[in-house]
């Protein structure tokens, strides 16, 4: 049962908080461009007075998120963005050793995590980080009393910015919104090598399957798809690609992967994993042509890229086979396995993305909230890219953390990339 301190939360038990804190320390080992922006920002302190209000998986990656902000001097209140991605020991250790208001609780029901999102409602966040969107359309639709104290907010996922694109499309923006998913330094690592690894871990980890010699469906070749499509082969899976986008179909042809549609995919698939932000990508027709003992993951931010009631209604009996394993049976017979509800699996089953990619994708996160600051009052009721210098300076700062050099241009090289008469 949640136990209530001094600190306003809601957590499973505070008594796992020694553990959070040691692996809190030991994601910040890994995170040394992001402590770098908290020095700097425990000595400005950018965000006095400033109440935020964070809807992130709460890992001990997030934590150091947090602390970064804490330090920028914010009053700040964190809830979990998926039911099965907190780590209770993290969430413990930010309310007992950070004092940090976390509302989160890995296995949360839908009920409770509504509840968090108006419990982080009520802070009157001025800004909100967001993944997914949830809380900024919560807002929106209906706390629209808060909207008068909101300098901004920023967006993590791909999911969250094609929501908050389509409130800017219907003129329902009302502030100026960071995606900060676009970032180079976030969508080219944490989308491509993070949820590349992490999904690959999450799925062994529910399954302890050999992945060599599978057929491995991945369903979207965005950033995601990419890295998971990666990672599958490198573990000597077979990989096809699923895609509605023909200029990322022609890329994964020439990556060297299959293409084709779902309705063929399903056929021969042994594991599949969504990636693509959309709504039942695999769906009732698609179960009804897979093989008897098929496996069925999402990687993707909601659990509704996968059709789970219509599966759930073809079928006769269905039994937890493991922790994060559910095995759904056909009225012939036939068996598909559904891994982590339908939830990220990548944090359902394992532990996210790794400390190192979060370093830059969170790097982000803390730049992006500084620069709403900044600029509170300039900046368009629009989504809005950071500055590409941003990127610039991460990714230098994470170079050189890493030991690694690399040429500047020469005087003369300088000035013939700036003119145009000069031929060859």
């Amino acid at each position: 049962m949640p136990v209530m301190t001094a600190i306003p939360n809601e957590i499973k038990d505070p008594s796992l908080a020694p553990q959070g804190k040691k692996q809190i320390e030991w994601a910040n080992r890994d995170m040394p461009v992001l402590a770098q922006i908290r020095e700097r920002f425990a000595k400005e302190k950018p965000f006095a007075g400033i109440r935020i209000a964070a809807c992130c998986h709460i890992t001990k990656e997030t934590a150091n998120l947090a602390r970064t902000l804490q330090a920028g001097g914010a009053e700040t209140v964190l809830i979990a963005s998926n039911p099965l991605s907190t780590q209770d020991d993290v969430a413990a250790s930010l309310v007992q050793d950070y004092n940090v208001s976390v509302y989160a609780l890995k296995g949360e029901s839908v009920e409770t995590y509504t509840k968090h999102v108006n419990i982080a409602l009520d802070h009157k966040p001025q800004i909100i980080i967001d993944d997914g969107s949830d809380v900024v359309a919560t807002l929106v639709k209906e706390r629209p009393d808060l909207i008068t104290d909101m300098i901004g907010s920023t967006e993590e996922t791909t999911t969250g910015i094609v929501r908050l694109q389509a409130m800017e499309k219907d003129g329902k923006l009302p502030w100026p919104a960071i995606a900060v998913n676009d970032a180079q330094t976030k969508h080219f690592f944490d989308n491509r090598y993070g949820t590349g690894q992490s999904t690959m871990d999450g799925i062994i980890r529910a399954t302890n399957i050999l992945l060599a010699g599978k057929n491995v469906v991945v369903v979207g070749y965005g950033w995601c798809g990419k890295g998971c499509a990666m990672r599958a082969r490198g573990l000597g899976a077979n990989v096809i690609v699923t895609e509605i986008n023909p200029i990322r179909a022609i890329e994964a042809v020439m990556d060297g992967f299959r293409v084709m549609p779902m309705t063929e995919a399903a056929k021969e698939g042994d594991v599949f994993v969504t990636v693509t932000g959309n709504r039942h990508v695999i769906d009732k027709k698609h179960f009804e042509a897979m093989k008897d003992g098929a496996i069925v993951c999402n990687s993707g931010h909601f659990d509704l890229e996968l059709n789970l009631e219509a599966l759930a209604a073809m079928s006769k009996g269905r039994q937890q086979i493991r922790e994060f394993m559910e095995e759904f049976t056909m009225s012939n017979g036939r068996r598909v396995l559904v891994l982590g509800e339908g939830r990220l699996i990548n944090l359902a089953a394992a532990e996210g993305h790794p400390a190192s990619v979060m370093d830059m994708s969170f790097a982000n996160q803390a730049l992006a909230v500084e620069y709403l600051v900044k600029n509170k009052g300039k900046l368009s009721n629009n989504v809005h890219v950071l500055p590409a210098s941003f990127d610039h300076d991460i990714a230098t700062l994470k170079l050189q953390a890493m030991g690694v050099s690399i040429d500047v241009l020469t005087s003369e090289m300088t000035e013939y990339m700036n003119s145009w008469t000069v031929g060859t």
